[in-house]
Parts: C-alpha cells; sequence; structure tokens
C-alpha cells in the first residue's frame, strides 16, 4: 500500500497477507482523488474514513493535509494496523476509532467537509449506506461523501448524487 502525494507522498506500508481487507488500488485511489481535487482542498478539512480497512484512505487524506481525520474499523487487526501506520508517520490528527461504522454514524455528532465510505461490497446493507449517511446529517453543507462500492449499485437516483466514476473494477460515486 502507497501513499501516492502529498506530505507522505511514496511512503509504503506492507499489508499483513492474512487480511481481509481490500484496500483501494493505486490506480483507483490515485485518479478519485484527481477527480477530487476538483471538488474540495483537502487542506485543513474535517473528514471521516467510514469502514477503513487497511487504512489507505486515511493515510492518503492525512497526506494531503487534512487538519482532522476520523477512521473507523471494525476488525481488531486491521484497526491495529491503522495505529501502527499512525505512529509511524508521528502523526496525531487521526482518531483512529475501533467499532461498527452504522453504530458510529447513529452517534456521531460531528459533521465532515469530506467523508469516505468503501464497505464490503457483500455488505447487505451497502445499498442504504448513502441515505443514511445524509439522513444523520454527518456531511457539512457544500461537504463531498465518496461511496466506494461494486458495479452492481446505481446511485444516480439519489438527490445527493453528482457523478459516478469506474477504475477498473473499483467505482466510485461522489454526493454532495
Amino acid at each position: 500500500m502507497r501513499i501516492v502525494t502529498g506530505k507522505y507522498k511514496g511512503r509504503h506500508f506492507d499489508i499483513p497477507r492474512t487480511f481481509k481487507a481490500r484496500p483501494t488500488t493505486d490506480f483507483a485511489k490515485e485518479n478519485i482523488f484527481n477527480v477530487l481535487t476538483g471538488y474540495l482542498d483537502f487542506y485543513g478539512t474535517a473528514a471521516l474514513d467510514l469502514f477503513s480497512g487497511t487504512g489507505s484512505i486515511t493515510l492518503e487524506l492525512l497526506s494531503r493535509g487534512c487538519s482532522q481525520v476520523v477512521s473507523v474499523e471494525q476488525d481488531r487487526d486491521h484497526h491495529r494496523f491503522i495505529c501502527e501506520c499512525l505512529k509511524k508517520l508521528d502523526t496525531n490528527a487521526c482518531i483512529p476509532l475501533r467499532g461498527d461504522a452504522f453504530r458510529f454514524v447513529k452517534s456521531c455528532k460531528q459533521q465532515f467537509d469530506f467523508i469516505f465510505a468503501d464497505p464490503p461490497y457483500a455488505l447487505k446493507e451497502l445499498p442504504t449506506i448513502p441515505s443514511f449517511v445524509f439522513e444523520k446529517g454527518l456531511l457539512k453543507e457544500g461537504g463531498l461523501f465518496v461511496f466506494e462500492h461494486g458495479k452492481d449499485y446505481d446511485f444516480s437516483d439519489n438527490s445527493h448524487f453528482v457523478e459516478h466514476r469506474t477504475y477498473g473494477s473499483v467505482n466510485f460515486t461522489i454526493f454532495k
């Protein structure tokens, strides 16, 4: 796993082979972030990374200058790995939380400039996540929400839909 650009550009982290998480590919991550820079300046923003997995997006957000990143991951080993990566970067701009993303969204009182969610593609609740995030008011006005999902989903009828991007087998839907 590599950080594409920013303060920590080029840093590599070896993901343990035992991990179940599927990190966003470098190709897809680089391309979606190129698109996102047209919508949002990450410097100084508050970001939320739901279903953090390996922490790839969390680390990229920190590298691009986010002032705060809340990283939510349920798996104990993945959470530990994210904490180890953060320690190597010597940053305290991230709050790595171990817990269920749905419970976090239900109880969260903070709003964010940017939200990224990459749930397991087989998660049965996956189609409900965009509406759930907006119902709970987690996104600040003018903020951006990026949802990574499999090819079988279409969110273009959501009132917050902005655009859909595909990079290989990775699909991103952008909402405002």
